[in-house]
């Protein structure tokens, strides 16, 4: 399917993690709590922003309402290459439409659309090639900076593993890794602190907060 839904599975996935992230959370009072600290103390979420494909919808929809945030669809999380279908014999990539505002909407009355979603479908044009990811990557990146740089936000963004990889190859300039890959399971969680100096990076891929029965 060009743009498929989650599972059961995935729900009871994506319950795991909002519950994890909504757990309330003090800092520790001891001096000697160690650089680490921030693995496990004080989320505070400020802001939710999720893909347009109904899998990154529902898991984000679960965690904001969890969150008694507002969820906002952005543009530019899709995972790479768009919605597409690709013909079995000839390789072919075909165009299929995203989701149009009315019908996402009617799954998700609580998402806040960009005005450039429209009865057309939030996607409508040809597969995304590998540097046209990268150049989206580079936008969302200067976006994010714009539009949070230099705040006490903490901004969450629900993906898709191929783009996830996309990202961090592209704004920590790794774009030349080859056959690297850096690896995303459903729901975990990576930690970007950003700060004028630079970016640390706290942790990737993080999944300990789910049972082994859905890793």
């Amino acid at each position: 399917h060009p743009d498929p839904d989650i599972t059961e599975k995935g729900i009871r996935q994506a319950l795991y993690l909002a519950s994890f992230l909504k757990a309330p959370r003090t800092l520790p009072t001891d001096a000697n709590r160690g650089a680490d600290w921030h693995n496990r103390y004080g989320f505070g979420i400020t802001h939710i922003y999720c893909s347009l494909m109904k899998r990154a919808v529902r898991t984000a929809a679960v965690v904001a309402q969890a969150l008694s945030l507002p969820l906002y669809g952005h543009l530019d999380l899709h995972e790479n290459g768009g919605v597409y279908w690709q013909d079995p014999e000839t390789g072919d990539y075909v165009l299929q439409a995203g989701l149009s505002r009315s019908a996402l909407l009617a799954l998700y009355p609580e998402l806040i659309l960009p005005a450039e979603v429209t009865e057309q479908g939030w996607w409508n044009r040809p597969f995304e090639t590998e540097d046209q990811s990268h150049i989206r990557a580079k936008r969302l990146w200067q976006w994010l900076l714009e539009h949070h740089g230099s705040t006490e936000d903490r901004v969450v963004f629900f993906s898709h593993a191929g783009f996830y990889h996309t990202f961090l190859t592209t704004i920590l300039g790794l774009e030349g890794l080859g056959n690297a890959w850096f690896s995303l399971s459903n729901c975990a969680i990576t930690r970007l602190d950003i700060a004028p100096d630079g970016v640390w990076i706290a942790y990737t891929n993080r999944v300990d907060f789910l049972p082994d029965s859905l890793l």
